[in-house]
């Protein structure tokens, strides 16, 4: 969990009352969070990845004035009108086709806003931004530069500027080569052949996202006004992430600025921060948490999470959401902040009023004896993600695309679908493992996501070896299914992974049960493996 560290006198300066270090160590984990460590005035604490809008001292202030009730309800901003555009070329749509921006004045430059805002971006980074991947953060001196300005893709080769730490100019390619930065993120440019960049009127270069920044727009000590830009490939989490970090400058004493953001003949305003409206019933809190609040208690306790709320009827509640408050999904979420305000120590302490005695289901009966069958076969278990991707399960394995289960917003490419089949997870298993000795063998009994898009139990082995057969695989596959008490035939397959005439599908009661054979040359070079390899799947769950 990220974990923020602050002194104990700066956060006294922008929280605004008098609290004394040892309640602010006694309350303050009550908000969710646990103290890592506390030496003189420097106190580090960690908090739950969900609320990344307390991922800097400015942010565990505000909330912390709501929760002690010093500040109650939602706290409000000033954001004054800029005549500040930013034009956005329809060259990024398909590289990384979002981007906010916000102005943010008279700052006053500290050794400790500076600290607190590099952490609080490297954290944002990691968190929201998904190492950069889904959100990247830029922070600019404006003073050298003249808007309008331009997001826009280009050529890698035809804009050279001087990036950050360097005083060299470069060009985008000799960036992802040469720099620090450009070596480390190089990745999430990788297929494209046009890169992100933002430019003012002059055509000087502010950044390179999700890179690095010019040093045109190096932040100093003496710098007195920030533009913040965030790009990525999510509208709601950039918002989400421009907000926390102007209002975070807000509490330092700074003036926020809108901007106008112009795409496809549209514009908007950045950044937005009206709240979120949501209705929550306090019967649905009451039966989740186990308590008997009436409408004004739940209202007492939104308000000391920082929310506006208001009673509707007897049941419901208008909730105003902090547009900096990326965690709040679903109801669950706001009947979360109304235990944290209600307060965990409140929560009597009580035990069960039956007692019960748990028990292996059936299956695992059988599962447990499958791997004591493999074990007993010379394999070693391993276990692997359930997360694939569609290259993996179909393509590597010859397969058409079928029936899969798709992730909506992927971390990465390595991970877009559930899988569908254990072998292409052993395989990989073996491909990281191929500098080691031959013989390997390896069994994994794990859950795939069927066509009905349900989970099942399987069982997959595959062993690597000069003189791996279909007639070796056989035998193994008899001796697990005799091992086991099944009935089976063995009947002829065709499958796209495996040696023409070398498979063979398992079959019970008339119903496939599995497959097994020799793998295809193709389908072995394509997990990059050079050695014969056997391998067979089974439903596990129908081996009962």
């Amino acid at each position: 969990m990220p974990v923020v560290t602050f002194d104990y006198n700066d956060y006294l300066n922008i929280f605004g009352y008098k609290i004394s270090k040892e309640e602010l160590i006694e309350r303050l984990p009550m908000i969710g969070a646990d103290f890592d460590k506390v030496e003189d005035d420097e106190i580090s604490i960690e908090f739950f990845p969900n609320r990344p809008d307390l991922a800097s001292v400015e942010g565990i202030a505000r909330a912390s004035r709501a929760f002690f009730d010093f500040e109650k309800g939602l706290k409000k901003y000033d954001v004054e009108k800029s005549d500040i555009v930013i034009d956005v070329d329809p060259s990024v749509r398909k590289v990384r086709p979002f981007v906010t921006c916000a102005l943010v004045k008279n700052i006053t430059m500290t050794d400790e806003l500076i600290t607190s805002l590099m952490d609080m971006q490297e954290k944002l980074h990691f968190g929201i931004g998904r190492n950069r991947r889904k959100v990247a953060i830029g922070v600019h001196n404006f003073e050298p530069v003249q808007p309008p300005f331009m997001y826009k893709a280009v050529d890698p080769n035809s804009v050279q500027f001087v990036p950050l730490a360097k005083v060299e100019s470069m060009t985008l390619s000799e960036i992802l080569e040469r720099h620090e930065k450009g070596v480390d993120y190089a990745n999430l440019l990788d297929g494209f052949d046009k890169y992100p960049l933002i430019v003012d009127s002059n055509n000087n270069v502010l950044s390179f996202p999700p890179i690095i920044n010019g040093s045109l727009t190096e932040v100093t000590p003496f710098t007195t006004d920030l533009f913040i830009d965030v790009t990525g490939t999510n509208i709601k989490a950039i918002n989400h992430t421009l907000n926390i970090v102007v209002t975070a400058l807000a509490e330092r004493g700074g003036k926020i600025y809108s901007t106008t953001i112009k795409y496809d003949g549209d514009s908007y305003i950045s950044p937005d921060l009206t709240p979120v409206k949501r209705t929550l019933s306090v019967s649905y809190a009451n039966k989740i948490l186990g308590t008997k609040m009436n409408e004004k208690e739940v209202i007492d306790c939104l308000k000391k999470m920082g929310h506006d709320a208001e009673k509707l009827d007897e049941d419901r509640i208008d909730v105003k959401i902090p547009a900096w408050r990326a965690d709040i999904l679903h109801d669950i979420d706001l009947v979360e902040d109304v235990s944290v305000g209600y307060g965990y120590d409140k929560f009597e302490i009580d035990f069960p009023k039956a007692l019960t005695f748990g028990g292996v289901l059936p299956h695992f009966d059988l599962f447990d004896g499958l791997r004591n069958i493999m074990i007993g076969l010379g394999f070693s278990e391993v276990t692997t993600f359930t997360i694939s991707n569609e290259r993996d399960e179909f393509e590597k394995m010859g397969l058409e695309k079928g029936k899969r289960v798709q992730i909506e917003n992927p971390i990465g490419e390595e991970y877009s679908c559930l899988r569908v089949s254990l072998i292409p997870s052993v395989l990989k298993i073996l491909t990281e493992n191929r500098h080691h000795s031959l013989p390997q063998q390896i069994f994994e009994l794990g859950i795939v996501v069927d066509e009905s898009f349900k989970n099942k139990q399987h069982l997959a082995a595959v062993k690597m070896d000069a003189k791996a057969n279909f007639t070796e695989c056989k035998s193994l596959v008899d001796a697990v299914l005799r091992d086991s008490g099944k009935k089976y035939d063995i009947r002829d397959k065709d499958h796209p992974a495996f040696v023409n005439g070398r498979c063979a599908s398992v079959v019970c009661d008339n119903k496939e049960i599995g497959f097994f054979g020799e793998l295809h040359p193709k389908t072995i070079t394509q997990f990059n493996l050079e050695h014969p390899i056997i391998a067979f799947e089974l439903q596990a769950e129908n081996m009962v």
